[in-house]
């Protein structure tokens, strides 16, 4: 069957494994354009990844995304091969199994998870608006849900770690905050940013080390569900009911009440001041 290629484009971090090789997958059978902002490899053996690479429906741009060099590069590399975005998925990372902290002096999940996909929405603006669609969706999570408190000043340096329910609960906290507090400002500007939650899904990969608690492995492998689902879901966000809100947080494809929402100003005041000090300064 021939695929009727869309001349829309999504950039998907962390397209090369998990719910966002699923979120590709699901893209490129629809005849999108992908452009992949990834670390490392897609899977060799995929033959709809490299039919898609052959044909350029399918394009990759590589960096660690944690070294602010490293993506300053990439992001370069993207402006200049991409003619439009219509779609950013800022998807990639995950849980770590210890406190760790990236080339420039940050908690790994804050870094990862909170600053870079603002530094990657605020760099790729021009982009975007140049597509039709111009929507972003930044991957958050339930675990947001469980914080019972929740400091940003604690962010870049947390006093404590706890796998799963520390600092990458409050790193997708931070990301959906400033996503909400950033929302109207970039309405205006025609660009719909939201945060969506994935769902429970089985991305455990052999070989890695996980940042999951030891108890919530065997049930992840028992009754979480494909990354299809949450492939799903983060496209409902982008495309579904719901794409002409701003600023909210879905669950299950559903508006949720955000915790903590009067720490959004400081929140967004934070991953400016990084991004405008740090990232946009050193170009």
């Amino acid at each position: 069957m021939t695929i009727q290629l869309k001349p829309e484009t999504a950039l998907i971090t962390g397209a090369n494994n998990g719910i966002g090789l699923e979120l590709t997958r699901r893209m490129l059978a629809e005849g999108w354009q992908i452009a992949a902002l990834i670390r490392s490899a897609f899977p060799s053996d995929d033959d709809q990844i490299r039919d898609a690479l052959n044909s350029k429906q399918l394009r990759i741009y590589t960096a660690d995304l944690s070294d602010f060099g490293s993506l300053r590069a990439a992001l370069a590399k993207i402006r200049l091969g991409e003619s439009r975005l219509d779609l950013l998925f800022n998807n990639a990372g995950g849980s770590f199994p210890e406190l760790s902290y990236s080339k420039q002096g940050r908690e790994m999940h804050f870094e990862l998870q909170a600053v870079v996909p603002y530094i990657i929405t605020m760099e790729l603006k021009e982009l975007l608006l140049k597509g039709s669609l111009r929507t972003v969706i930044n991957t958050s999570s339930n675990a947001t849900l469980s914080l019972k408190k929740f400091d940003p000043a604690q962010l870049e340096r947390p006093a404590e770690f706890k796998k799963l329910f520390g600092p990458y609960a409050t790193s997708k906290m931070a990301l959906s905050l400033w996503t909400k507090e950033i929302a109207p400002q970039l309405a205006g500007e025609g660009i719909r940013i939201r945060s969506a939650d994935p769902g429970g899904n089985n991305t455990i990969r052999g070989g890695k080390k996980s940042g999951l608690p030891f108890w919530l492995k065997p049930i992840m492998k028992m009754f979480f569900r494909h990354p299809s689902y949450g492939a799903g879901l983060l496209y409902n966000a982008a495309l579904g009911k719901h794409k002409n809100e701003p600023g909210v947080f879905l669950i299950k494809d559903e508006i949720s009440k955000l915790k903590f929402a009067d720490q959004g100003p400081a929140v967004l005041n934070k991953v400016q001041k990084i991004y405008e000090h740090e990232f946009a300064a050193s170009r």
